[in-house]
């Protein structure tokens, strides 16, 4: 087994705040540790591609340390207190902030189809959103790491067989390699949330084509999770697949049984009586 990296933590140690206000309305916690973000800093590979993309830098306590790295740093900050301040006290990212709202953002064009890693401190309130606009646009992009709430980065990383396995897990990993890296406390956020954050990584698999119809796959995953407690004979019923395929085992499970790979052996099962849309 691979010996995995040592995450240095330093809890405690602080920054000034400056003159950047927490907005609520955006989900913004500073982070004031300077070793949490080095370390998130360093959770990406840097390898396979020369640009990154910070989500939401705030007043840029994780982009001074991506600045140190052999990489070509953007960032995407909506807010404009924050871009104010990233301007006037990070030079070196000129013509690299872009005042824009990632979730609105063609990241199609960012960079003229050239590879780059995403990163960021991830407000909690579009978290998921961010994930499934990378995954749709996963061919661009090799790497993500960063940090969530805790509980959502654990769902992200999560295996079969858990009962916080669900429509995140499976779609993450049907394309990516998830690891849950560690656990970061409230105390060191301006201000702190109310619950523990995770870091996790995302390493695009090397072949992250999928055997099946991948618009149909979504659908069968959503399908089945949204009534999770159900077998797959019922919560699937929606399909209105004939009675001979439903007695197949597999629809006698649950959906949190189902590994990445069974949803998609049973994608390939649905696909001949299914219209992909």
């Amino acid at each position: 087994m691979k010996k995995q990296k040592k995450f240095k933590a330093s809890f405690g140690a602080g920054e000034e705040n400056g003159a950047v206000r927490a907005k609520k309305h955006l989900g913004q916690h500073f982070l004031k540790d300077e070793t949490i973000a080095e370390n998130i800093a360093d959770t990406l590979s840097y390898s396979g591609y020369t640009k990154v993309l910070e989500i939401g830098p705030g007043m840029g306590v994780l982009t001074k340390y991506l600045l140190q790295k052999d990489a070509e740093v953007h960032v995407i900050e909506i807010d404009t207190e924050s871009v104010a301040y990233l301007h006037e006290n990070y030079p070196a990212l000129h013509g690299r902030i872009h005042e824009q709202d990632f979730l609105k953002y063609d990241l199609s064009q960012a960079f003229q189809q050239e590879p780059y890693a995403v990163i960021g401190n991830f407000p909690y309130n579009i978290s998921t959103q961010i994930v499934f606009k990378v995954l749709e646009n996963r061919d661009l992009v090799p790497e993500f790491s960063g940090m969530f709430q805790k509980e959502v980065a654990k769902r992200i990383c999560e295996k079969e067989g858990n009962k916080t396995y669900g429509i995140l897990s499976v779609l993450t990993q049907a394309f990516y390699e998830a690891e849950y890296l560690f656990t970061v406390p409230p105390s060191v956020f301006n201000p702190p949330p109310k619950v523990d954050s995770g870091v996790l990584r995302l390493r695009r698999k090397e072949d992250c084509s999928l055997p099946c119809d991948e618009r149909l796959f979504f659908r069968v995953v959503k399908a089945a999770f949204n009534q999770r407690r159900k077998t797959l004979r019922n919560s699937l019923k929606s399909f209105d697949l004939p009675d001979s395929l439903r007695e197949d085992t597999i629809f006698g499970q649950r959906p949190e049984q189902l590994s990445t790979e069974a949803f998609m052996d049973l994608t390939l099962k649905i696909q001949p009586y299914a219209i992909s849309g």
